[in-house]
């Protein structure tokens, strides 16, 4: 029980870190192209966790099967899944991912129940259904519709809630065989590397390289960078890798929406933002479908045990 509460805190630190994401991005990409982007971010998380693991604060041990069971992982995310979203953000209103990216729980639902067979009861499946309507009202309520003459960030964004989605039920799989370091420095590696040549590849082809560099004259852009790769990717993937060892992959995900009350709470104490009725009852609403989720998982995974020494008794 104290390893499901610790992970539950883990969870609402995750979605908190989240929660401003969508900013920081939006300010990397107003100074520099998403692809450099991507390149820089993972830069400073590649040398941050390569520092822990030389120090020994992160212990990893590989093998050729490793690497077959850690690639497929690495190219969903941060591959895939930051690809999409920064160039998804980047063709689409920021508005239009937080709609779309609501659904993430539910595809996660969907993908777990198939590949890992987990078993949500019907209170636990109308919660996740509720958090989604959290966020979706807050965003309607406020005026905010999909653009779809956005088309293609939308299917950009689309297809990052997929990668999402895989990503979670993949390393709930893969989270009994390796620890979170060992998933998270082979992941970070595998963005660095991927997001560095292609941008180096593609500016070498412009002749602009001088480009690569000039945002660095931007405090703004120093920041953003510094936020996305140390707390948006490195944190973030040592948290999920963590939390997903100890619940189930449709429990992680529908934390994520509370990264949108998280921002709201942010808008109000920085920037001073008013807060709407609305986005307090969408609030809510989400804050009740993460409760609800959660507490009817325990409660069914409490059944089944009770269940099973009843049996175990019998015979």
């Amino acid at each position: 029980m104290k390893s499901r509460t610790f992970a539950y805190m883990l969870a609402l630190f995750h979605s908190s870190i989240v929660g401003l994401s969508f900013l920081f991005t939006k300010m990397a990409i107003a100074e520099s192209n998403p692809l450099d982007t991507l390149a820089f971010r993972f830069t400073v998380s590649f040398v941050i966790i390569l520092f822990l693991v030389a120090v020994k604060v992160i212990k990893v041990n590989y093998s050729w099967e490793s690497v077959k069971n850690l690639v497929p992982l690495s190219l969903l995310f941060p591959t895939l899944f930051f690809a999409f979203q920064t160039f998804g953000l980047k063709y689409s209103q920021s508005t239009d991912a937080g709609i779309l990216s609501a659904v993430t729980p539910i595809l996660t639902l969907m993908i777990a129940g198939y590949f890992l067979k987990e078993k949500t009861s019907l209170y636990q499946k109308l919660s996740i259904v509720l958090s989604v309507v959290g966020v979706i009202f807050i965003f309607v309520m406020k005026g905010s519709t999909i653009n779809f003459s956005d088309m293609l960030g939308m299917v950009l964004i689309l297809l990052s809630c997929i990668a999402t989605a895989c990503y979670t039920t993949m390393t709930r799989s893969l989270a009994k065989d390796y620890t979170p370091g060992e998933m998270s420095f082979f992941m970070m590696g595998t963005g660095f590397v991927i997001f560095n040549v292609a941008a180096l590849v593609t500016h070498l082809k412009q002749g602009s390289m001088a480009e690569f560099f000039t945002p660095w004259s931007s405090m703004e852009f120093i920041s953003s960078i510094l936020y996305l790769g140390i707390l948006a990717s490195l944190v973030t993937s040592l948290l999920s890798n963590t939390i997903l060892s100890k619940i189930k992959a449709s429990q992680m995900s529908v934390f994520a929406n509370l990264s949108t009350v998280v921002t709201i709470a942010a808008g109000a104490l920085i920037l001073n933002e008013k807060i709407t009725i609305y986005d307090i009852l969408g609030s809510i609403l989400i804050i009740l479908g993460v409760i609800g989720t959660n507490y009817f998982g325990v409660k069914k995974e409490h059944s089944i045990k009770v269940n099973l020494e009843y049996n175990e008794g019998k015979m």
